[in-house]
């Protein structure tokens, strides 16, 4: 018997536990033999590893339990229910899947975690130094990451139009040799506070005139007017990208940044030990 199959027997005679009161009645009930340093850590690893909500490098993609509380500071699990009832409350505990104690959290979601902290510091940062540049500068990286993220047949295909344009249209992607078929840009480099709403968006629908397609790009954000206006749009393809996603495309694509350091995580190879 593994660890996970002596505590889904625990848990089957136990409404909900602890990492640690699920190591007692494992014990109690010598279900298994540890030889780890330290077994309750292992029993915790086990159920987070195996627990739906919790995706993190090392993850189970098979998921046995699933966290309904806490217990002080500490999350109880519980059997994952496969009726229809389950699924309610499966669903009611992937909104409290948040431990409110570092205690519970393994290693590798401590570094996940910290990772994502890292990735929002770096996407401010990302923001921040755009807002320190020229307009133009802004205009021209939103070209280069369209290009970068596959748009246009080639890396000439992408151009600054700037003030060259009537209308108020900064870019242009052309997505074929030809440039039968065109994306119209308008980049606004805007502060935090100063969203976009649904008058800039009108105009620039206006400026497209015959063009189909169109991106709107803004270091800040959209009202929900705007983002309403884009949704119901018929005539053309209007697609918003904010501050966030500008910053997370700028880090996934690697536009303004240098890589300084890869870490592996690791897994141990359970069937190897057998």
């Amino acid at each position: 018997m593994r660890i996970v199959d002596a505590l889904v027997e625990v848990l089957k005679d136990n409404e909900s536990l602890t990492y640690k009161e699920a190591y007692l009645k494992i014990k109690e009930r010598n279900l298994y033999q540890f030889g780890a340093k330290d077994p309750e850590a292992a029993v915790n690893a086990k159920l987070r590893c195996h627990c739906e909500g919790l995706d993190f490098p090392g993850a189970s993609p098979v998921k046995y339990f699933t966290i309904v509380g806490q217990k002080g500071t500490r999350n109880l699990y519980a059997l994952v229910k496969e009726n229809q009832e389950g699924q309610i409350e499966k669903e009611e505990a992937k909104k409290k899947n948040k431990p409110v104690s570092e205690d519970d959290l393994l290693p590798e979601e401590k570094i996940d975690l910290t990772y994502l902290f890292y990735k929002n510091n770096i996407k401010r940062q990302i923001l921040d130094h755009i807002l320190d540049c020229h307009p133009s500068f802004f205009e021209q990286l939103v070209v280069n990451l369209l290009l970068e993220m596959g748009y246009g047949s080639d890396e000439l295909s992408g151009r600054v139009l700037g003030k060259s344009h009537d209308g108020g249209i900064d870019g242009v992607i052309y997505e074929d040799k030809l440039g039968l078929s065109k994306i119209y840009i308008q980049a606004k480099r805007n502060d935090s506070g100063n969203t976009i709403g649904r008058p800039l968006l009108q105009a620039f629908v206006g400026a497209m005139q015959d063009v189909q397609k169109g991106v709107f790009i803004t270091t800040s954000s959209f009202t929900k007017e705007a983002r309403n206006y884009a949704e119901k749009q018929q005539q053309k393809s209007l697609k918003l990208i904010d501050g966030d996603l500008l910053a997370e495309l700028m880090v996934k694509y690697g536009i303004g940044l240098e890589k300084v350091q890869t870490y592996t995580v690791y897994k141990i190879n359970e069937d190897f030990f057998e």
